[in-house]
C-alpha cells in the first residue's frame, strides 16, 4: 500500500470512527492506540498517527496526529502533538500545536503549551510559560440572520437581530459596528429619529430594537440595503450581504 492510498484508509476509517461513536456509542480500541466512546476520539501516548479526522465531538491527544483535524473540541496533552490543519471550536493546548489553526471560540494555551504557525481564534488565554509563535489573526464577524423585512409603504420597520446579527465570541455587541450601503427605497435611521439617515449603528442597538429601515413612499413593491460589520480590531465581515425589504400597503406590516 503506498502512503497516499494508507492515509486515505486512515483518513475514511477515523471519519467513520468518529460519526459511529456518536450515533451509535460503541467502544473499540485497536491494538490500545486509539480508542473511542460518545464522539470521543482519543490517541494514545507513543502513537504517530498520519490522517485526517472528521467529524469528532471531542479529539484528545496524548500521541502525535499529522493531518487535518475538524472537530468540536480539542485537547492535546502535555507530550502530544498535533500537526497540519486544525479546525475546532475550543482548543486547550497542554502540548504542541503547529500548522494552519482555526479556533472559533477559545484557545487556551497552558503553561507547558505551544502554539505555532498560522492562527485564527475567537478567544485566546495564554498562562505563563506557553508559548507561541504564530501568525496570529482575530476571527472575524459573521452575519447571521433571515436578511428580510417587511414595511408598510411609507412608513418605518424595527430591525432586529432575528434579521440580521453578527456572531463575534471576543467582541462586546457596542464594539462590532455595521455600515449600510447601497439603501434602495428608503433609508435607515434610529427609532428615536426616523427624519434622520445614519450612516452607521452597532450591534447592541440592533439589540435594543433602536434601528429602522423608513421607507420612501415610493411605488416600487421592493426596497433593500446592503450590510457589513467590523470589530472593535477591525476585521470585516467580508462581502457586504443584502437585506431585502418588502414592501405592503396597509396595515399588514
Amino acid at each position: 500500500m503506498t502512503a497516499d492510498a494508507g492515509r486515505k484508509f486512515l483518513t475514511q476509517r477515523f471519519e467513520r470512527r468518529c460519526a459511529d461513536s456518536m450515533r451509535e456509542n460503541p467502544r473499540f480500541d485497536e491494538e490500545t492506540l486509539v480508542s473511542g466512546n460518545d464522539g470521543l476520539l482519543r490517541v494514545a501516548a507513543d502513537t504517530t498517527l498520519f490522517a485526517d479526522i472528521r467529524n469528532c465531538r471531542r479529539l484528545e491527544v496524548l500521541g502525535v496526529i499529522d493531518g487535518d483535524v475538524v472537530a468540536d473540541e480539542v485537547v492535546v496533552h502535555e507530550g502530544g502533538r498535533l500537526s497540519g490543519r486544525l479546525r475546532t471550536n475550543a482548543a486547550d493546548v497542554m502540548g504542541v500545536v503547529e500548522g494552519d489553526v482555526i479556533v472559533r471560540d477559545l484557545i487556551a494555551i497552558r503553561a507547558n503549551g505551544s502554539v505555532s504557525g498560522d492562527v485564527r481564534y475567537g478567544r485566546m488565554s495564554l498562562e505563563p510559560g506557553g508559548e507561541l509563535t504564530a501568525k496570529v489573526k482575530n476571527v472575524p464577524p459573521e452575519l447571521v440572520g433571515d436578511f428580510s423585512v417587511s414595511v408598510r409603504r411609507g412608513h418605518h420597520i424595527v430591525i432586529t437581530s432575528e434579521d440580521v446579527a453578527a456572531v463575534d465570541p471576543d467582541n462586546a455587541a457596542h464594539e462590532l459596528v455595521y455600515t449600510p450601503s447601497d439603501v434602495r427605497g428608503g433609508y435607515l435611521a434610529l427609532v428615536s429619529d426616523t427624519t434622520r439617515p445614519v450612516t452607521s449603528f452597532t450591534q447592541a442597538d440592533l439589540n435594543e430594537k433602536r434601528v429602522a429601515f423608513v421607507h420612501n413612499g415610493g411605488p416600487d413593491r421592493a426596497a433593500r440595503f446592503d450590510i457589513v460589520v467590523h470589530d472593535a480590531e477591525g476585521a470585516s465581515s467580508g462581502k457586504p450581504r443584502t437585506v431585502d425589504v418588502t414592501v405592503v400597503d396597509g396595515a399588514g406590516a
